[in-house]
Formats: C-alpha cells, structure tokens, sequence
C-alpha cells in the first residue's frame, strides 16, 4: 500500500480531490470549498475569500468560518468511522472568532481528539493561508450512527 493510503487504496489528497468533485449543488460547491487532504483523524480544506461571503459590516462572516470548519471535521470523521458504523450527526458545536480577513485564501485543519465507538471530538483552526495566527478555533461533537 501506498505511504498514506487508506485501506480503500487512495492517498489523503486523492480522497481529498474525489471528495472535492462532487461539490456541485451543495453548500460547499456554492461557497467554493475545496480540500486538500482527508485522512483517518485528519482533513485539511479552503475557500477563496469573495465579497459573497462578507456579512454587512464588510468582514467575512462568521457563518463561512463555521461551514469551513464543521465541514472540515464532518469530512474527518467520515474518514474516520469505526467498523461498522455508516455515519454521524453533529451533537455540539463552539466557534472562537479571533480575527478577520477581507481577501485571499481561508484554510481549515480539523484533527480528531477524540475517536470513540459512539462519540467523536474533533477540533478546527482557521488561518489565513501562509500564516501562523489562528482566525477561529473550533470544536464539535459527533454522534457516531450505525445501522439499526
């Protein structure tokens, strides 16, 4: 097997690109999100910042951060699943906001915290690409579903 790749053979960055394609008609098509990387207890995403996304004060909206980041960790977790399970739903999620941008590329890091067999924790960061400070941190909880 490849380095990296998963037992479906793919590497985190072809899982990541086939995952990408299909976007169309979804939130995350519309708001340009694309991924870099998806891997067991990881997935790194971006959107391109645009007017489209600003709320109006002019500032990007907190509700973008949110959608990068839970998308972000949602795309974790389903590469993430332990045997048996098909899914999760979302049980909490918490945003820090601690900075803005108006223009270039946003970059969400999701990294599983914790990865039980009935809840899974994982947190997000949000920078601006190529640097170092943080824009949101954020934290959710899964609720890991299995078939009935």
């Amino acid at each position: 097997m490849a380095e990296g790749a998963a037992s479906d053979g793919l590497t985190p960055q072809a899982r990541a690109a086939e995952l990408t394609a299909t976007f169309e008609g979804t939130l995350h098509g519309l708001l340009g999100m694309t991924y870099d990387e998806v891997a067991h207890g990881r997935a790194r995403n971006r959107l391109t910042v645009r007017p489209e996304l600003f709320a109006t004060n002019g500032f990007l909206h907190a509700a973008t951060i949110v959608a990068l980041a839970d998308s972000a960790c949602g795309h974790g977790c389903m590469a993430s699943l332990p045997e048996g399970a098909t899914g999760f739903t979302t049980l909490e999620l918490k945003a820090n906001y601690l900075g803005t941008v108006r223009d270039g590329v946003i970059v969400g890091e999701a990294t599983v915290a914790h990865g039980g067999r009935t809840t899974q924790v994982w947190d997000a960061v949000v920078r601006a690409e190529g640097s170092e400070r943080p824009l949101a941190l954020f934290r959710c909880t899964q609720l890991i579903l299995y078939p009935r």
